[in-house]
């Protein structure tokens, strides 16, 4: 099957980003947001960001002045926005770029099974969430998948492109190419707790927390050990700080939730009690370590 126009349902933090690096990849895209006022200040940035990008590619010589601002109109102007599903109807793939709650997006797409055509291919941003319990509820389980873009979408390369059983291997297929035009690296991956990132990434982050827990030894020396010793960007603690508290301990409670025998995902007493007490990290200015801006101490 051949995508030509995509949908994304949220125009937030994912969802903008989404809907432009799709309008990159030369596809017709409808931003959907519920909330006028949330729509309004997606689009908003997503014209800023191509500006942005146009700007950049002057500067380095890539296009002329000319060609840049033919570029960002063309970007743009295949990009159409609604407060309405019904705008979706005749999309060839609809991506969900919601609230990370579960049954939210059970309902969203068990609505969308009945306004969109046979056809369309349904796609879910979750970075945690089983596909295919969303794929049940669209009513349409062969033409569901994942999409898991990273944040920021617009600069960050990797998609994992997620399959269930059900999974019709030309959607799959599809999906695939459709992460390839918008300029990304698709990775596949089944229908697994986290999928591969996550999975990895999460329990990382778990075993540095019980770590520090056990006096094992500091936050500055553990972050240390992985930044120079394994050449990652930034240390398990911090990057945890820069994720969220309240993001990475939600993950964590929801896959204990379904495999409460997982050893790799206990949740941390010091997690829980940074949560409780309102230290979520870098956004609010403590988490493991104590922030101003992006500076840290």
């Amino acid at each position: 099957m051949e995508i030509k126009k995509v949908g994304v349902i949220g125009c937030g933090l994912m969802g903008h980003g989404i809907c432009q690096v799709a309008a990159q990849g030369g596809f017709d895209v409808v931003a959907c947001e519920s909330d006028q006022g949330a729509l309004d200040k997606g689009v908003a940035r997503i014209e800023r960001s191509i500006e942005k990008l146009a700007s950049k590619s002057v500067a380095k010589g890539k296009r002329s002045e000319d060609d840049a601002r033919a570029w960002a109109k063309e970007v743009r102007g295949r990009i159409t926005s609604t407060s309405d599903t019904a705008a979706l109807a005749d999309c060839d793939l609809v991506i969900e770029a919601i609230v990370e709650n579960l049954d939210v997006k059970k309902t969203l797409f068990a609505g969308l099974g009945k306004v969109c055509k046979p056809e369309t291919v349904f796609a879910s941003n979750t970075s945690s969430f089983p596909i295919g319990e969303m794929a049940a509820a669209s009513g349409r389980p062969a033409r569901f998948v994942g999409l898991h873009f990273f944040n920021p979408v617009q600069l960050m390369r990797l998609v994992e492109v997620v399959r269930t059983d059900e999974t019709d291997e030309d959607v799959f297929a599809s999906a695939r190419a459709f992460g390839e035009s918008c300029g990304k690296v698709p990775v596949a991956c089944k229908d697994t707790p986290g999928f591969v990132v996550n999975r990895l990434l999460v329990p990382y982050m778990v075993q540095s927390i019980q770590m520090l827990d056990r006096g094992d030894a500091t936050k500055e020396d553990i972050d240390a050990a992985m930044q120079y010793g394994c050449g990652y960007p930034m240390g398990p603690l911090t990057l945890t700080d820069y994720v969220g508290l309240d993001t990475t301990l939600s993950i964590l409670e929801g896959w204990t939730n379904r495999y409460p025998d997982e050893a790799a995902f206990a949740i941390p007493a010091s997690l829980r009690e940074k949560v409780a007490s309102g230290k979520l990290g870098r956004k609010t200015g403590e988490g493991y370590y104590k922030w101003d801006g992006d500076k840290k101490s």
